[in-house]
This record gives structure tokens, C-alpha cells and sequence, in this order.
């Protein structure tokens, strides 16, 4: 009757009764009636009415969603493909969320409507649309939100579709940012979701950033909220983008509200390297102790493990950051991390190659972090580092040097006998099993039982645990009958070795053959034993109840098919417990492994439902698996002048240049403090833009006459040409760096580069006149200058010799001088070189387009060895290096950052080098000396 009520409905002439049956279509139909509906609905696409058109694209891709057999997936999208260009705007926009939904499965059928997309998408920025379509004045938002997130499903991994969005993206995004109030913001928000999704364009990623800029400044929680979410999603394809929002990032870290702090967090976590992963570990830490919500302190406890064990810089310092987890949130710690924790403190660092000695000295540090621990426990010690100390100690006890081995047995046995089991890890007795072992270790070890063991073992030998009881008694009986065997059982060190099972049992042989010569009866298998009824071996024994089957019904049941995934929570696609599975095999039709597995049968005999043709009921459809499309180098048009772009289908957009920055103001010392903060937090991350460098003194004018005649180096080869922009005017005062990488020339500086060398005695300048007669002089031996051969005296000038060497070798294996004494290595670790990094007030950038000298990352670091510097770290994943060095004693330091980018062909790299000093003289000699080192 139901069905009949629908049918009749939908084909009534009657408007509200069609659209009466269609919405309830899309919430009575079940899978097996989809096929007596469908037509109907088909046939309402072509209704006058552009309600009932609206409702009945909508039913159909319901249907389809129940049953894909019944509406197939091409039927629906011939349908979709024509009612996207409905006459009626909101037949249009219904549209467009089935679209959406069917391109998030599946985005290839709907690659080729990319043009007819942003044709929309145009039509509708230029308010071609009705007004009533306008909210708060801007062109139907909600349509827009929706045509950029099917752009951005599509053009994912796709540079052919992604080039055809880059103009209506970025007129879509100026218009919204023009407008500046609620549903615009929620347009740009989703623009710069989907130009961090599709291909990456330049131009529209410094758009997406300086958007980002703009909601983090906000004083709307709301606006910061959505700045820190796209900086989330822009900095895990792009990560120096971080690097200009770093004030930002902080403040939001110490805001009160309490959401905008989680996901600040999860920024963090998302930022995370090899070189700030210190720093941002300590602050979740520290967000974690603070914490009463069980869902935050989950997740931040799952994330400070996961980036511990990928980015962790040592392996102590691993096991404190671990143990400290341990100490704060042991409860919500998987098991497998203490495991793993104790399997490296046993293997140490796993390489046969290394030093014993290194992995003795780990064990160290961890021996006396648990003993303190031990010596001063806290309140309440989690299950997990209950566990871990007992361990520990008990393997590795007598490694102590800040406690002896038996004070160490009497604090084990205070803590097993502390009324307290919230120090004990809940009292649970497979803690208390571990402890004594422990302390059965620490007993064998030391030699003798101390008096506090030796009541422990005699109290717990009455205890109710069994397991604990037959611990303590033959524990005590091999210490009074047989003590010279304690060191076999509790061998030192022994919980890597591998003990060798004899699995038949052969030392009972001689037992077994005893027997039988004296009358025993020799062991016989039974026939029914279980081993052959788990191997698939069946019993003859009849069965006392009748199975047969009973017959199967001649008609089919009403609704029979539908009760697939009723009555329980926990099944799966095929009626089946919830398990997981791969990426595409999830899913609402029954495919061919679905079909095959639904019309599996326990028993040939049983009766079953027959689920032919039958969707999951309750779970979402998954969507299948696509290849990523290979990564192709973009030739859009929008990387070009605006004239060629012009002649492409989709315009020149991305064409103007950025403006001039405005001078910064000056910094009050909670700015200074959050920028150091800063420079630990984005460590690591590069393409932070460089501040302006203070004008210089004023130099001669023949200084100035030689630096013009050096010769610039030519540009790194682009992908593409991008527009040239304006260089920005200088600040009006210097702002501090904050570790900013990858950075291009501030100011061209004019300063001689010799006036800081020691080797050359030159006269103070003078006017141009003409050059006097050279003197007579004795001959010169004919020997190549050095200087000369390495391209330091580009355009200058001899006044007096220089000093000559056999071979350039010479040179290079020199040390740079500054002020007439060699540079001194500056030993410094990395979170101290981002420190120092924000306090280096001087900026001088090295840019080498093609250098063999320095063409790999170990070159380059052995080039700032040679010159006097300290190796502070090697980012291999990056392919960059810090160095630091200091001069006069350590009144003046200078850093040392270099990024080698390997050049096609592999004998040559571009080498682009940033050097940081408290002395601009120094800096500017230690960069000219790279640069000349380099070429």
C-alpha cells in the first residue's frame, strides 16, 4: 500500500503531492523497493515546476545510494551533467551537492565539466544571478562555497584541471576579501582550502598567506579560529609559509579560549621537524599537565608519542620525554610505547658498527632517572612507569652511581610495601609480579639478601595471587638450597638473549624409558583427539539431532532482503563484524568480492536470506581507490606575462606585483621574548622573508666603483616566468630575524670587501688622478695569485703585493681571518644556534646559481669546518646545514645557514647560503669568503 501511495504521487499532477512523495522516498524507500520508484522519479526531472525538479535530483542520487544497480552510476550522472545547466538557478545549486558527493568517490567522470564549473562560478562573482539569490549583499554564497570544494576535489593532484581554476580562485578570492564581513570570510576560508589542495601556484599561495595573515590579526576568536585552521592546512604541502605567522601562532597559544587553543595545537603538531621538535614537545607537555578534558589529554598524548618517535634528535633524549609522558598521562599510553622504550634502552642504537660503550652509557641516564624517580615518587605513578622503573632497575641496577645497588632493593621494597596504591600503579597484582621480580634481580646481582627483601619474600609467600606466592617459595628455596645458581637463573643483561625451546621434550627421555622398562604403558594418541577436528578431519559418530533443512519458501517474503546490518552496532558492510579494511573494499554495493562473500553459506543445508542485490543499509558508501595522478610541472597560463595569457581560455591571472611592506614599529621587550619563543618554535621551517638591513656607513667612493664591478650571479632557472616585482623599500628600522631560511638580498651593501682582510696592508683612498710612473722593481717570481685565481679581486686595484702561494689548495685549506686572528669554532647546540639565530641583528645573503665545490650538503659542511667553524647539525631530509662560529674572543658571533638544491645532470648545485652575525663587518667578510669559496 505504501508503495502504491508513493507511485500514484508521484506521477499526480498535484505539486505538493509530488513533492510530498519524493521526500518521502528519500527517507521510506529501502534498497529492495528502489527499482519499483525509479522510473517516477526519473520522470519528474523534466517537471515544470523547479521545485519538484530540485527535489527529484536529489531522490535520485538517494536511490542511487541505496541501490546502484537499480539507478547506475552512468544514468546518474547523464542526468547530473543535465540538470547542472537547468534553467533555474536553484535546480542548478541542488545539483551541485550531488556533484560534490559523487566527485568525492570518484572524480574522473567529472573532470571534463571543469570549464562549465567555473563558468558558474564567474557568472555568479559577476552577479549575473537574481538578487534574491544575495545574502548580506554577497552573490549566493552558499553556491559559491560549493562550486570551489567540487574544484577542489578535482583539481587534487591534477595540474591540466587545477590550471584552469587559477583566475576565478583568485577574483573569487579578492571579491571576498573586498567585502569583509561573515559569508565572505567563509568564501575565503574556502578558497584557501582548495589552493592548498589543487596544484600549487605561487601567486595564489602568497594569496592564501596574506588571507591567513589577515584572520589571524583579527580580534574575532572566530576569524583566528579559521586563520590557524588554513595555516594548518597550508603548512603541511607548504611549510615556509609557518614561518611569517610565527608572533601569531604564539599568541594564540596563550589565548583563553579553549578551542582556538586545540587547534593551535594541532598546528604545532602538524609543524613539527627534526629541529623544533624540542621546543614544541615541551609545550605540549605542558598544555598536557594542565588538562582535565579525557578527549584532549587522548589526543595529546597520542601526538607528543608519534613525534617523539619520528623526530626525536637523541635517544636520551627520547627516554626522559617518554618517561615524563609516563609521569603525566600513563593511563592513556598504548602499551607498545613502553615496550618499545624498553626495547631501546636494551638494543641501544641497533648498529654493530657502534660503540658498546655509547649504548652503556644510555643505560646510565636511564638507570639514574628512574633511581631519582624511586628516591622521590611522586603522589600517584601510572600502571605503565610502575612497570618500566621495575624493569629498568632490574635489569640494569648496578649501573647506578647515584645510589647503591641495596638502597636501591630497600626503596623497590618500600614502594611494593606503601599502603598507597596509587604509587603502585593501582595495586594490580601483575605490577606487584613485576616489582618482585625486579627485586629477585637486584637480590642476584648485589650477591645477598638484604633484610627488606628478605620480608618482602616472606610476606608475599602467604599472598593470595598464586602466581606471586610460587614466585616467593622458589624464589627463597633456590636462595637457601642452591644460592650458586642465582646468577644462571638471573643472568646479568640476558633479556635480549634467546632461549633455545626443546619442543619434543627430549631431556624427559630418559624418564619416559625408565618407566616403561618398568611396567608402564606407552602413550597412545586418541582417536578424537581435538588436533584432527580442528584440522578438518570429521567424525563418524551420527549425530543424535535431525539436520535437515527446512524447505525453502516458493515466494519470495515481503521486504526479504533488508534485514542485512539489523539488530547489532558492530556490522559491517556484508553483515559481518565491523573489521577494518583496505582503502575501496569498504563500501554500499555489492561488488564482485561483496556478492561473492554475501552469498557465501556457513552450511549448504541451513536456510539463508537471499541478499542478492543488496546495498549496506547503514554505513556510508566508501570511495573507490584512484592512482594520484603523476606530478606534472605547470604550464599555465598563470605563470606567465599577462599579454601570452591572454590568448588561453581561462585569462592572465596572477600578473600584478606585490606592494612595498610598511616599516615595522618598534619592539617592546614581551615582543622580543615571544620572538625568541618563535625562533625555537619554527626552527627548521624556511622562506620566512628576510627584514630590512640597516643602511651602511657611507664608504669610499672607489669602494663603491669596485663592488659594481663584481659581477652578479646569474638567476636560478624558474618553472616559469613570474612577474617581476618592484624590490620594497628599505625599513625604517631593523627588525630582528626570526630564523628565517631561504631568504633573498635585503640591500645590495657597498662596503669593500678587503677592508676586513688581514692579508692585504691597503692605503686609505684618493682621488682619481692619473696613475705615476711605476718604479723600477726587482723581478717577481711568476707565481699564479691565489686571489686572483679564486675570484676575489674582480675589478680591484693592486696597491700593494699580496702575499703568494704555491697552489690555490693552500688557500682553501686557510681559515678565514677576521681582525687579524683566525675565527674560533662557536660550540653550540641547535635549539641555541634558533636563539642566537633572533638575536643577529646583520643579514647577509650568499646565493651560488651553480657551484661544483659545494654540490652536496657534506661538501658544503666540510667547506665551513676547513674555514673554522663548528658543525652544529645536517638536515638530510632538507638537504640544509647550520654552522656557527665566533671572533675576538666571542664578542662577536656569526651563524651559518646553508640549503643545497641539486642542479638536473648531478655534478653541480645551486648553494644559497644565509650568514647572521652581531658584527655586520663580520658577517659581510664571512659571507664574500663563502661566495668566492664556493664558485
Amino acid at each position: 500500500m505504501l508503495v502504491n501511495q508513493m507511485q500514484r504521487d508521484l506521477i499526480s499532477s498535484n505539486l505538493l503531492e509530488s513533492c510530498g512523495a519524493l521526500l518521502a522516498v528519500t527517507s521510506l524507500i529501502t534498497a529492495d523497493l528502489v527499482g519499483t520508484v525509479s522510473s517516477q522519479v526519473i520522470g519528474l526531472l523534466e517537471h515544470s515546476a523547479e521545485t519538484v525538479r530540485k527535489k527529484a535530483i536529489i531522490a535520485l542520487h538517494r536511490l542511487h545510494q541505496l541501490s546502484p544497480d537499480a539507478v547506475t552510476k552512468q544514468e546518474l550522472t547523464d542526468k547530473v551533467r543535465r540538470m547542472l545547466c537547468d534553467r533555474d538557478p536553484a535546480v542548478m545549486g541542488a545539483t551541485l551537492n550531488v556533484i560534490e558527493a559523487m566527485a568525492r568517490a570518484d572524480a574522473q567522470p567529472f573532470k571534463d565539466l571543469v570549464p562549465s564549473l567555473i563558468s558558474i562560478l564567474k557568472q555568479i562573482c559577476e552577479r549575473r544571478l537574481p538578487s534574491e539569490y544575495d545574502y548580506h549583499r554577497i552573490p549566493a554564497p552558499w553556491m559559491q562555497m560549493k562550486l570551489v570544494r567540487i574544484l577542489s576535489v578535482i583539481g587534487k593532484n591534477d595540474s591540466t584541471s587545477s590550471e584552469g581554476m587559477y583566475e576565478i580562485l583568485g577574483e573569487c578570492l579578492r571579491k571576498a576579501e573586498e567585502a569583509g564581513i561573515n559569508a565572505s570570510n567563509a568564501i575565503v576560508y574556502e578558497c584557501i582550502r582548495c589552493i592548498t589542495n589543487i596544484y600549487p601556484n605561487p601567486v595564489l599561495l602568497d594569496a592564501a598567506g596574506a588571507s591567513i595573515s589577515r584572520f589571524l590579526s583579527s580580534r574575532s576568536q572566530n576569524l583566528r579560529y579559521l586563520g590557524v585552521t588554513g595555516l594548518a592546512s597550508i603548512v603541511e604541502r607548504h611549510p615556509k609559509y609557518a614561518a611569517d605567522h610565527q608572533l601569531a601562532v604564539i599568541e594564540c597559544l596563550e589565548d583563553q579560549d579553549e578551542t582556538l587553543l586545540r587547534k593551535t595545537l594541532d598546528l604545532l603538531y602538524r609543524m613539527t621537524n627534526p629541529v623544533n621538535v624540542e621546543f614544541i614537545t615541551d609545550r605540549l607537555l605542558h598544555f598536557l599537565r594542565g588538562s582535565t578534558d579525557p578527549y584532549l589529554r587522548s589526543d595529546l598524548t597520542s601526538k607528543i608519542c608519534t613525534i617523539a618517535e619520528r623526530f626525536a634528535p637523541n635517544n636520551a633524549w627520547y627516554v626522559g620525554t617518554i618517561t615524563e609522558l609516563f609521569k603525566i598521562a600513563g593511563d592513556l599510553v598504548d602499551a607498545a610505547v613502553a615496550t618499545n622504550l624498553m626495547s631501546l634502552i636494551a638494543e641501544g642504537t641497533g648498529n654493530e658498527d657502534d660503540d658498546e660503550e655509547a649504548d652503556m652509557v644510555l643505560r646510565k641516564q636511564a638507570v639514574e632517572l628512574y633511581v631519582n624517580l624511586l628516591g622521590n615518587p611522586p603522589n600517584r605513578m601510572p600502571c605503565v612507569l610502575v612497570e618500566t622503573l621495575a624493569w629498568v632497575l632490574g635489569e640494569y641496577g648496578y649501573l647506578s652511581s647515584v645510589m647503591p645497588l641495596d638502597a636501591i632493593i630497600d626503596g623497590m621494597c618500600k614502594l611494593l610495601q606503601s599502603g598507597s596504591t596509587a604509587r603502585l600503579g593501582g595495586g594490580a597484582p601483575s605490577t606487584r609480579r613485576l616489582v618482585l621480580s625486579a627485586i629477585m634481580k637486584m637480590v642476584a646481582q648485589y650477591g645477598s639478601c638484604p633484610a627488606a627483601a628478605a620480608k618482602v619474600i616472606d610476606d608475599y609467600k602467604k599472598s593470595s595471587d598464586p602466581d606471586a606466592q610460587r614466585r616467593c617459595l622458589e624464589f627463597q628455596t633456590i636462595l637457601t638450597q642452591a644460592p650458586q645458581l642465582l646468577g644462571e637463573i638471573f643472568p646479568v643483561d640476558a633479556s635480549l638473549e634467546d632461549v633455545d625451546v626443546d619442543v619434543n621434550l627430549s631431556f624427559l627421555d630418559g624418564l619416559v624409558g625408565e618407566a616403561i622398562s618398568n611396567g608402564a604403558r606407552p602413550y597412545c594418541k586418541p582417536e578424537d583427539d581435538d588436533d584432527d577436528v580442528m584440522n578438518g578431519a570429521t567424525s563418524q559418530t551420527a549425530s543424535a539431532f535431525k539436520m535437515t533443512p527446512y524447505e525453502k519458501p516458493t515466494e519470495k517474503t515481503y521486504g526479504q532482503g533488508v534485514m542485512q546490518g539489523l539488530g547489532s552496532s558492530n556490522m559491517g558492510p556484508a553483515g559481518s563484524a565491523n573489521v577494518t579494511l583496505p582503502p575501496g573494499s569498504a563500501g554500499g554495493g555489492p561488488g564482485p568480492q561483496a556478492a561473492a562473500a554475501s552469498m557465501q553459506q556457513v552450511n549448504p543445508g541451513e536456510p539463508q536470506l537471499v541478499l542478492r542485490n543488496v546495498a549496506n543499509v547503514w554505513g556510508k558508501q566508501a570511495p573507490p581507490v584512484q592512482a594520484p595522478a603523476p606530478s606534472v610541472p605547470s604550464t599555465s597560463s598563470f605563470a606567465t606575462t599577462t599579454a601570452s595569457t591572454a590568448s588561453t581560455g581561462y585569462g592572465g591571472f596572477g600578473s600584478t606585483a606585490p606592494s612595498a611592506a610598511p616599516a615595522a614599529p618598534a619592539k617592546t621587550a614581551e615582543q622580543i621574548q615571544k620572538e625568541r619563543m618563535a625562533a625555537a618554535l619554527f626552527g627548521g621551517i624556511s622562506g620566512a622573508p628576510p627584514p630590512a638591513a640597516p643602511e651602511p656607513a657611507q664608504a669610499p667612493a672607489m669602494a663603491v666603483q669596485q663592488m659594481s664591478a663584481v659581477p652578479a650571479p646569474a638567476p636560478h632557472p624558474a618553472p616559469a616566468a613570474l612577474p617581476v616585482a618592484s624590490p620594497p623599500a628599505p625599513a625604517a628600522a631593523p627588525e630582528v630575524d626570526l630564523l628565517g631560511f631561504d631568504m633573498e638580498p635585503a640591500a645590495t651593501s657597498s662596503v669593500d670587501m678587503l677592508v676586513p682582510t688581514p692579508l692585504v696592508d691597503e692605503p686609505a683612498p684618493a682621488p682619481p688622478a692619473a696613475p705615476p710612473a711605476p718604479e723600477p722593481a726587482a723581478p717577481v717570481p711568476a707565481n699564479d695569485d691565489p686571489f686572483a685565481a679564486a675570484g676575489l679581486l674582480d675589478g680591484f686595484a693592486d696597491s700593494a703585493p699580496l702575499p703568494s702561494f704555491s697552489t690555490t689548495d693552500a688557500l682553501d685549506s686557510a681559515k678565514f681571518e677576521f681582525g687579524g686572528a683566525p675565527i674560533a669554532p662557536l660550540t653550540i647546540n641547535t635549539p641555541q644556534f634558533g636563539e642566537r639565530w633572533g638575536q643577529c641583528p646583520s643579514t647577509n645573503p650568499v646565493h651560488v646559481p651553480s657551484s661544483s665545490s659545494a654540490s652536496t650538503l657534506a661538501k658544503f659542511m666540510a667547506l665551513c669546518e676547513r674555514a673554522g667553524m663548528h658543525k652544529v647539525e645536517l638536515i638530510a631530509a632538507t638537504n640544509e646545514g647550520i654552522a656557527a662560529c665566533m671572533a675576538g674572543g666571542g664578542s662577536s658571533v656569526a651563524l651559518v645557514h646553508g640549503k643545497i638544491s641539486p642542479l638536473p645532470g648531478g655534478t653541480s648545485s645551486r648553494v644559497d647560503i644565509t650568514v647572521k652575525s652581531t658584527d655586520p663587518q663580520l658577517g659581510l667578510s664571512l659571507s664574500m669568503y663563502l661566495q668566492n669559496m664556493i664558485r
